[in-house]
Order: C-alpha cells, then sequence, then structure tokens
C-alpha cells in the first residue's frame, strides 16, 4: 500500500501542495479561457445561480465572464485539459490510489466558487463496482477566505452510504432530505469537523467518492475561485458501462458525446451514459 492510498483511505482526501508549476496553470488557464470565449456549440454549462442547463453558444461573452457557471466535459475536445487531468505523475498517483488504471470521466471548469451544499459525489455518479470512483480538483489561483473555498469532512467518507428506497445508492431525489439528515446525524454521532482548503495555486486535492464535501459561502461575489474537476471511474469499471477508452499513458479517457440539454431532443452521437447524465452536482 503507498502513502498516498494509506491517507486516502484513513482521512478520505490527499493533498498535493503546489503539483502543478505556477507556467503550467497559466498556460492551461488561458488556454481554456481562449476556447470558452469562443463559445464552442459542443460545450455545455451548468449556470449555479439559476440552475439552469444550457449551451455556451446560447450565452453572450459579456454573460460568459460574468456568470456563475460550470462549464462541462472541456476535455472532451481539449488535449490541454487531459494533459492536465491525466498528468503522468498525477496519474499514477491515482492509479495507486486505486489500485488499478483509471479512466477520466468528467471535467468541470468554474471560475467562481460553487456555494455547493455538502454532497457525496457516488451517489450522483454511481460506479458499477463500489469505490470504483475518484475525484481530482485542482487550485487554478490563490484561494481567498471571501471566495468560497473547498470544504469538507475528514473521514466522513467512512459513513455507510445511505440505500435509498430502489434498493441503489443513487440519489432519489424525493429522498435527498432523508439522505441529508442521515448525513447530518452522522457526522454529529462521530464528531467529524467540517475543515476548509485555503489553497494555493497549482495544489492538488484528491478525494474518495464518499467524503463529504461542498463550497464554502462567497462572501465577495467580486473574487473568483478559479479551479478545475476531475472525475474518475477504474478502467475496468468503465468497461463494464460499454464506455470507450482511449489509452493517455499509463491512463485512460472516456470517449463519449456532451451531456444533453433539457428539452432538446436526444441524439445518438451525444446520448451518454445515464450515471454520467446525473452528474449535476459534482463538485467543485
Amino acid at each position: 500500500m503507498t502513502d498516498h492510498k494509506a491517507a486516502l483511505d484513513r482521512d478520505g482526501f490527499l493533498i498535493l501542495p503546489r503539483f502543478f508549476s505556477e507556467a503550467r496553470i497559466d498556460s492551461f488557464v488561458a488556454a481554456v479561457r481562449s476556447n470558452v470565449d469562443a463559445r464552442p456549440p459542443e460545450i455545455i454549462v451548468d449556470l449555479l445561480d439559476t440552475n439552469e442547463r444550457k449551451r455556451l453558444s446560447s450565452l453572450t461573452l459579456e454573460q460568459v465572464q460574468t456568470l456563475r457557471m460550470k462549464v462541462n466535459d472541456l476535455y472532451l475536445t481539449m488535449p490541454d485539459v487531459r494533459d492536465l487531468a491525466l498528468d503522468p505523475q498525477l496519474g499514477q498517483i491515482l492509479n495507486d490510489c486505486m489500485t488499478m488504471p483509471i479512466a477520466l470521466c468528467n471535467s468541470l471548469y468554474l471560475e467562481k466558487g460553487s456555494a455547493q451544499d455538502p454532497h457525496v459525489d457516488a451517489i450522483y455518479m454511481a460506479p458499477k463496482t463500489p469505490g470504483h470512483l475518484l475525484a481530482s480538483w485542482v487550485a487554478l489561483e490563490d484561494v481567498h477566505e471571501d471566495a468560497g473555498p473547498l470544504e469538507y469532512f475528514p473521514g466522513s467518507h467512512l459513513i455507510p452510504q445511505w440505500k435509498f428506497s430502489d434498493g441503489t445508492y443513487r440519489s432519489v431525489p424525493s429522498e435527498m432530505d432523508q439522505w441529508e439528515a442521515y448525513m447530518h446525524s452522522q457526522v454529529s454521532e462521530r464528531g467529524l469537523r467540517k475543515e476548509s482548503f485555503f489553497a494555493k495555486k497549482g495544489d492538488v486535492f484528491i478525494w474518495h467518492a464518499h467524503l463529504l464535501h461542498g463550497g464554502g459561502p462567497i462572501n465577495d461575489p467580486r473574487r473568483t475561485r478559479r479551479s478545475t474537476v476531475f472525475h474518475y471511474f477504474t478502467a475496468a469499471d468503465s468497461r463494464k458501462f460499454g464506455f470507450k477508452l482511449i489509452a493517455h499513458d499509463a491512463t485512460y479517457w472516456i470517449k463519449r458525446g456532451h451531456p444533453p440539454i433539457p428539452g432538446e431532443k436526444p441524439n445518438v452521437t451525444t446520448t451518454i451514459d445515464g450515471a454520467l447524465q446525473r452528474v449535476r452536482r459534482a463538485l467543485s
């Protein structure tokens, strides 16, 4: 067992300080910003203040540059994003944590904090095999305390998972109040304490699929909190889903269509597996 896996198993998270250089981060942000400002029609965004999902191309440039949003799945079209998510050194750490090769299955880019309630990724993005999901978060700038830092509960990954009425551990929207009450009681009984991650540019935060985490309150809406988030299934689980895997050094990425837009007629080339369609609230 590697030190990285031991830490992840014990705490539910792993921090890699200054993992990426400032030059690498600056290059990444420049490439992403250039692409986002061009508003390619295939890119889908989730507007955080209105809970709407839209095509990036439906927004004005001013809206793109000012609205709080998650930009989904740039990894599908941008090698720069895949190269950061599957950096050889990072990929080896992720493989070690999972004890098998991982496969990048989604990416999120955010200019501002998510201000998202505490949640667990696995109930929205359920792997076929329990435990075969992992996430990483990269700070693209120093995080100010008023910008809504990442928040998490160390040790919360050990809380037994709530089973919903359909017999699965996947979110049932009408039962989320019960899930939240259960998690709150478990946090209290176990004496778990919320921590905030005041990240520095280039820091990487890796977390267990069952770690309770979210986005802190944004006290100053003028402040940015640039970050990018990546989720990974294991390659083995991805094959169970029937996903097409593309090799990337010692890891993989899943080649698929972009998320659907509510109300749009599904297209066979853009429809994705139901597990990924449910990634509406994955972290920040």
